[in-house]
């Protein structure tokens, strides 16, 4: 016979599982960088460049994701 305990985990991995395959749906930036940062202009670093996609330097991309979850 299982416990409260034992339940409480099943439901914790199974929402951790959830979430992890939320995050693995969202789309993907995809296609060239940008070089220079779309809201500060400042250089968008060339490790960041080579992941395709990229059109914010990563302060500014934190400042965006913040606002969206607000």
């Amino acid at each position: 016979m299982t416990d409260w305990l034992d339940r409480a985990k099943a439901i914790e991995e199974l929402e951790r599982e959830r979430v992890i395959e939320a995050q693995r749906a969202q789309l993907r930036p995809a296609g060239p960088s940008r070089v220079l940062c779309l809201d500060c202009d400042e250089l968008i670093p060339q490790e960041r460049q080579a992941l395709g996609g990229m059109t914010r330097c990563v302060p500014c991309q934190t400042l965006a994701e913040a606002g969206q979850r607000r």
